[in-house]
């Protein structure tokens, strides 16, 4: 969440803005209260979407159906004007961080009944959805919200609207919409897309609950070869606790007709005596996320108008709405998985100025932590909401909307609000969550006009088939490193920290000083010992510094032998807190799965075993382990990008 910018409306209909959540492949979506104070979040789409008519007609009807669902499984669609100069929707605020915020940094995988829940609740809501003739096709972490009551789902329908927009403006049959991790069989393959292709998805969130990993692994070889395993290759529930195992792999059959229908899938997850009435019957969370929703629920009634008592808005009548010239229409750390993280940023981006925010938009490696260890985002399987054949998402506007009030406040918006709730997006390139921005040592964030997957390529042509030979094709180009680009629009929650936290204060440009050693053309020593699968060139003690205006920040990362499940990671960080004072965090992580075959170490969420003060550290996402040519080690989170590199002892 980012304080409101010159460039942000000041009103969106009957709303007035308090803070940007994120911006999306659809547009920017922002925390807003209505007139009679109801906290919401509203989409506003991006204008060259608006100026396309194929897209607003199926925005429009998107909208329409959207409204019709009911229940208490999902956030409500409360208000929208699709006949705008630029049009937008509001939803209704949940209160609660997304299952990737708690899965991916706060707690780790859940327990099984509390997974066995999520299920019930989820087919609920999935329910609901198809009642109205809706295809959710982008269900993910990022879009459920954790509450109280049982998870929300948010962003239904919505999306489907992108399927009508080329480059070109052009419609499109068979476009791949969804986000790489979580698609369907069908979906990779562009084929008919049926309520089915939701259960699918429905099973891979089970997955990723239960295990905080992801079925078919994550997109670090590339994202066709991700999606070529989905269609292709069994799914790897090693994790998975036994009483949910087999509802999950049935959901995640490749036949869209092998998979249950949702009435026996909350038959066998015994929902009748769990949930009713949009509610857990019993306390359904650890205790430990029911006293963080608690505390949220607090941090909530602290939200204000940024503008104040005497802000414009408030002093006069309400100015028209973005979009609309003239006339005015009808009315969780936050961001995604982040590494752990010691004070060696700015601590006041810690702290959540506002609270999290609900809207229709919304974000690893095998083997999970146990129930209960706080963990990190999922690697790079929170990949944005993809369409094929469309470029990236573009930086954030810097221009209001036509007919917008603008914003009156100064030249530069501050850091962003930490914070979560609905919708989760992915934000645009901003200073990480604990001040880890986008200088060195971790590289520049991952987000932005550069797509998530690298380097933007020019795009190529692109076909339409929908039959299973497109899935050959899409591999065989991925084996010849040519093809078209897909390139992600983003959608959910996610946040730019660094390595195990412990990164340089904001807008600090010096590099970490890394005494490393003279270069050597010897390779490595990747071999494996007898007693363990961890190559022995990666064993010992390695250390790194990181300076910054608060001074020297040390790092010392030990690698022990171990099999896929130990804790073979150990990270000490020391160094000056911001006001004065030293901090010692003590991290560990576990191995996750057995070394490839370039020897790389992918290790699971971390947990924080030593925090002096416990406040200086928290966990961090999943990373990569690669030990390099030059006899160095490099550490690499796998869900931001942001690297560190170590020197042995």
């Amino acid at each position: 969440m980012e304080k409101l910018g010159p460039g942000d409306p000041q009103r969106i209909g009957a709303y007035r803005l308090l803070a940007r959540l994120g911006a999306g492949g659809m547009g920017h979506v922002y925390l807003a209260r209505s007139e009679r104070g109801r906290t919401v979040a509203v989409k506003l789409v991006r204008e060259e979407l608006a100026a396309q008519e194929e897209f607003r007609e199926r925005f429009r009807q998107e909208v329409q159906a959207a409204r019709r669902v009911g229940g208490y499984w999902t956030a409500p669609v409360l208000d929208a004007d699709t006949e705008a100069a630029v049009p937008w929707v509001a939803t209704g605020y949940v209160a609660g961080p997304s299952l990737q915020q708690v899965v991916g940094h706060d707690h780790g995988a859940l327990p099984e009944r509390t997974v066995r829940i999520l299920a019930a609740g989820l087919a609920h809501a999935l329910k609901d959805i198809h009642a109205t003739g809706i295809v959710h096709r982008d269900l993910k972490p990022s879009n459920v919200l954790v509450t109280i009551d049982g998870p929300r789902v948010i962003d239904f329908g919505i999306a489907r609207a992108l399927e009508t927009v080329t480059d070109g403006g052009l419609t499109r049959t068979g476009a791949l919409v969804g986000s790489p991790g979580f698609m369907a069989p069908e979906q990779v393959r562009g084929d008919r897309i049926t309520p089915a292709c939701d259960v699918f998805c429905l099973g891979s969130v089970l997955a990723y609950a239960a295990t905080g990993a992801l079925p078919f692994g994550t997109a670090n070889s590339g994202v066709h070869a991700l999606m070529f395993r989905i269609a292709q290759e069994e799914p790897d529930l090693d994790g998975v606790p036994e009483g949910i195992a087999d509802l999950v792999r049935d959901c995640l059959r490749k036949d869209p007709a092998a998979r249950p229908s949702l009435d026996r899938v909350l038959e066998r997850t015994g929902a009748d005596d769990t949930v009713s009435d949009g509610r857990a019957l019993d306390p359904w969370l650890p205790s430990a996320l029911v006293a963080q929703l608690g505390r949220h629920a607090v941090r909530l009634l602290d939200a204000e108008d940024p503008e104040g008592a005497g802000s414009a808005d408030e002093a006069g009548a309400p100015g028209p709405p973005a979009g609309r010239q003239g006339s005015g229409p009808h009315e969780n750390p936050g961001p995604g998985p982040t590494p752990e993280h010691a004070p060696a940023a700015d601590e006041s981006a810690q702290r959540p100025a506002l609270p999290p925010a609900p809207a229709t938009a919304p974000a690893a490696a095998p083997a999970p932590p146990p129930p209960g260890r706080p963990g990190e985002g999922p690697p790079v399987n929170h990949l944005p909401t993809m369409v094929a054949g469309q470029g990236a998402p573009p930086a954030p506007r810097q221009l209001p909307a036509a007919g917008a009030v603008p914003h009156p406040q100064a030249q530069t918006p501050p850091p962003p609000y930490p914070a979560y709730g609905y919708p989760q997006q992915h934000p645009q390139p901003h200073p990480a969550y604990g001040g880890l921005g986008s200088t060195p040592p971790y590289g520049p964030p991952p987000y932005g006009t550069t797509p998530p997957y690298g380097p933007q390529q020019p795009q190529q042509p692109r076909g339409n088939g929908r039959s299973t030979a497109l899935l050959v094709v899409i591999a065989l180009v991925v084996a010849l490193a040519a093809g078209g680009s897909v390139y992600a629009l983003m959608q959910d929650g996610g946040d730019d920290r660094a390595d195990d936290g412990a990164g340089p204060t904001q807008g600090t440009s010096a590099p970490p000083t890394t005494p490393g050693p003279s270069p050597t053309t010897s390779q490595p020593d990747t071999s494996s010992p007898a007693d363990g699968t961890i190559p022995t060139g990666y064993l010992g003690t390695w250390t790194t510094t990181i300076d910054n205006a608060d001074g020297e920040h040390s790092r010392s990362l030990t690698i022990q032998q171990g099999e896929p499940g130990d804790t073979i990671l150990s990270l000490v960080a020391d160094g000056p807190t911001k006001g004065g004072g030293d901090y010692h965090c003590v991290f560990e992580g576990r191995l996750t799965a057995s070394p490839g075959a370039d020897g790389a170490l992918e290790i699971g969420p971390s947990s924080v075993k030593v925090g002096q003060p416990s406040t200086a550290c928290t966990p961090g996402a999943a990373t990569e382990v690669t030990l390099l040519p030059d006899g160095t080690l490099e550490r690499v989170n796998t869900s931001s990008g942001e690297r560190l590199t170590y020197t042995k002892q």
